[in-house]
């Protein structure tokens, strides 16, 4: 390919006229190379690489901005190196590059997994009937609790992250985070940082977190299996719980749908089950005992909105890619807003403030 169509062909944030020779030594022998951003991802930035037909994608992290403790590529490489001789569905990683040379950041390149990201409703709605829908909701449930059984020691993970004091640190983490990018007053935030670093629980076996367990960060196939999970940039050891807390913040269905301002407006369609459902399977097949569970969906809003005022700021100073930046403030000032709400009539007395 003539240097000029390389340069033509890379998007912000993807130099393939660099990246070219380490790819064919490392991946493939491609005679060309062309990128686009793919995924609603806000923060690593995702590009699928194509060559004859064939496809790979390629991960990097943001333009600007990047927390110290986010958006390492090695992580993500590892955690998917580690569950893929399981049989897991996440894609399945080729190649890490921790050379800031090649791209002006660390990236890694994993298999192109062709299917559903399903982020649209009225898609899921046209290919999936309401049994579909509702398989659909009992297999994300029936994945997590693959996810959480897993037993980090037996797959390669010792050391992967520091299980140990895991929820405390991400309150204090997170609230550092808050401080460091703080570009206006954010008192609902700060008032769910103060409340949750009382209300912390006895620790519990630690466990994978996936950190961003959700359907739209799913694949799913022509009958609608999740066939792929994917956005590991958070993935660490620590109380798996967390991903469940998560996972209620983002459902649509139930007489707790009220929970869902953040909600997955897919899962609002008839036939996926109701909250109640998804967390009585969750607990049925796990195991786990659930009770507790507020501060988990209470950390999963704050956490949410600390990342949102983080990209708003990088979207502020020109550091992202792709649309849809312009209402992530509001966003969060919201999250905080709703995280204060179920605070508020939590049985968990600290978290009540």
């Amino acid at each position: 390919m003539a240097e000029d169509t390389v340069k033509a062909s890379s998007p912000p944030g993807l130099d393939l006229e660099r990246v070219m020779p380490w790819f064919r030594e490392h991946v493939e022998a491609v005679e060309s190379l062309t990128g686009s951003v793919i995924g609603h991802g806000r923060s690593n930035i995702t590009y699928r690489l194509e060559s004859d037909g064939r496809s790979w994608v390629l991960r990097r992290p943001p333009l600007s901005h990047v927390q110290a403790t986010a958006h390492d590529m090695g992580r993500e490489f590892r955690i998917l190196s580690a569950l893929a001789p399981t049989g897991f569905p996440a894609p399945k990683p080729i190649a890490l590059c921790q050379d800031p040379a090649i791209n002006d950041a660390p990236f890694y390149i994993m298999e192109y997994v062709d299917g559903l990201i399903p982020v649209d409703p009225n898609e899921v709605k046209r290919r999936f009937d309401e049994l579909e829908r509702r398989k659909i909701g009992e297999e994300l449930v029936d994945v997590l609790v693959r996810l959480h059984s897993f037993v980090p020691s037996k797959i390669g993970l010792d050391g992967f992250g520091k299980p140990q004091g895991y929820l405390e640190r991400q309150v204090r983490r997170f609230a550092q985070q808050l401080e460091d990018v703080r570009y206006r007053e954010t008192p609902e935030l700060d008032e769910l940082a103060r409340r949750l670093s009382k209300a912390i629980p006895p620790e519990r076996a630690p466990g994978i977190v996936h950190g961003d367990y959700r359907l739209d960060n799913a694949i799913l196939d022509d009958q609608g299996r999740i066939i792929a999970v994917l956005d590991w940039e958070m993935c660490t050891l620590g109380d798996s719980l967390a991903d469940l807390g998560l996972l209620q913040m983002y459902w649509s269905r139930g007489s707790s749908q009220e929970v869902a301002i953040a909600g997955t407006p897919v899962m609002a369609l008839p036939g996926f089950p109701s909250w109640e459902e998804a967390a009585a399977r969750y607990k049925n097949e796990s195991g786990h005992d659930l009770s507790g569970l507020d501060f988990y969906t209470v950390l999963a809003h704050f956490k949410l909105g600390v990342i949102l005022e983080n990209m708003y700021k990088r979207f502020l100073g020109g550091g992202t890619v792709g649309a849809g930046f312009e209402a992530i403030g509001e966003n969060a000032r919201m999250l905080g807003q709703r995280g204060l709400a179920i605070a508020d009539t939590s049985e968990i007395k600290e978290l009540r403030g």
